[in-house]
């Protein structure tokens, strides 16, 4: 992604905000905050200016409720973008030399292996999960098999099951479900999940998501 600020084009500016709060929709409210006082793009007056111009020339749509969401056309540049980023990410893992570094350097390895599956909003709400928001169910590293429970923000609680032998991830919490699946990409529970388990034995989860990274194609996200 790159990160320059689009400020002559409002519909590219729209894009690279939606790619920064990673979210199919947002209260009115919510984004003017993020774009104000989060991303410091524009000031609130302005910024208001800016939604409201964007809403009448129908490239966010607004509903009833006050939430925003990108137009049908630019969901699908938006998801055309995820989906080369994935791409471009497969083939970086693909090459020889990138393989070498992740086994030369199993730290380094979690965090490259980790953020092509993630991305900084995602590690950063996955920062504010707790250790003890897990409750593992059954755990054997060595043979890549482990399933647990994890408490949600609303008292909900989603279910996790990673299978390397099957080459299976499981799990229903919404953002999964709606978004992350489908891209073969973690929400924030995956991510916090696999730095839960690096301090368990961070040898055998790189192993692991090398595994996932290398054989994506063979691997499913299910719920």
């Amino acid at each position: 992604m790159n990160f320059a600020i689009p400020r002559n084009d409002d519909v590219d500016l729209i894009l690279y905000i939606w790619k920064i709060i990673d979210l199919p929709s947002i209260s009115y409210n919510n984004l003017l905050y993020k774009i104000s006082f989060e991303m410091f793009i524009l000031p609130p007056d302005k910024t208001i200016l800016f939604l409201d111009k964007m809403i009448k020339n129908n490239v966010l749509i607004l509903s009833e409720e006050k939430i925003i969401s990108l137009s049908k056309g630019l969901e699908k540049k938006l998801k055309n973008w995820q989906l080369n980023s994935k791409n471009s990410i497969l083939q970086k893992f693909s090459s020889r030399k990138k393989i070498e570094v992740l086994k030369s350097d199993t730290s380094s390895s979690f965090n490259a292996l980790l953020m092509s599956f993630s991305d900084k909003g995602t590690i950063n709400r996955a920062a504010v999960i707790s250790d003890e928001a897990f409750n593992i169910k059954e755990i054997k590293l060595d043979l890549g098999l482990i399933d647990a429970e994890v408490h949600g923000t609303q008292k909900e609680h989603y279910y996790i099951k990673i299978d390397r032998q099957n080459k299976l991830i499981l799990h229903n919490c919404n953002d999964f479900q709606e978004r992350k699946a489908e891209n073969k990409k973690f929400c924030k529970h995956l991510a916090k999940f696999f730095l839960f388990l690096k301090e368990k034995d961070e040898k055998i989860i790189v192993s692991i998501l090398n595994d996932i990274a290398l054989n994506i194609n063979d691997w499913d996200f299910k719920s």
